[in-house]
């Protein structure tokens, strides 16, 4: 009976006690994988985004590794490109229309104020932009057939602001393209959804 009575104690005491071999196989497996993300602490850090410009570990869906890197970088800085321009332009639309056409408050509409041909006409010479700035090469596969092109750097700088700038000042106005064209592709979404969904104008 003793020992009955003395074995349920000490198994008692030991559904209390840490378990040690546990915590040092986490802590073993922690430092095998590698370093934390930064703007996701909970996964680990990209390592196919070490060395760019703008890089906090953001790459939750993982398409740094599957697709190259040049590509999406290119990718983001235009989209971003076309964003600022886009929350602009959605904005002065609601204010000021082009003479002849009929005024609508709801940017949405725009469109299809304008009509099709003006829309096809953009998306063809947008197409016509992108062949001609990287001489043909637009795929995935050819766009960075010459391993000296910089993504998203097409030699267009009206002003002179990247005259005379060392490479660190550079990569700090490129980190401000990178925010401002993050950050636009966040608002002309919620602009577009805002009118959608409210059916009213932005302001």
């Amino acid at each position: 009976m003793k020992l009955t009575i003395l074995s349920a104690l000490v198994a008692s005491a030991a559904a209390f006690a840490p378990a040690a071999q546990t915590s040092q196989s986490t802590q073993l497996y922690a430092a095998e994988a590698g370093e934390m993300s930064k703007a996701l602490p909970f996964l680990l850090k990209p390592k196919n985004l070490e060395g760019y410009v703008g890089d906090v570990g953001f790459d939750p869906l993982g398409f740094s590794e599957y697709f190259d890197m040049k590509w999406l970088r290119e990718a983001e800085i235009k989209h971003g490109r076309s964003s600022m321009l886009a929350t602009v332009g959605f904005v002065m639309q609601e204010f000021w229309t082009l003479p002849g056409y009929t005024h609508v408050d709801d940017s949405n509409l725009a469109p299809t104020v304008v009509g099709a041909s003006p829309m096809l006409q953009i998306v063809l010479w947008m197409g016509v932009l992108e062949f001609w700035t990287n001489k043909g090469n637009v795929t995935m596969e050819t766009m960075f057939e010459d391993p000296n092109r910089v993504p998203g750097d097409l030699g267009f700088d009206p002003m002179g602001l990247a005259v005379g700038k060392s490479q660190e000042e550079k990569d700090k106005m490129q980190l401000k393209e990178l925010k401002n064209g993050r950050l636009a592709m966040l608002a002309i979404g919620g602009m577009i959804h805002h009118n959608w969904v409210t059916g009213d104008a932005l302001f």
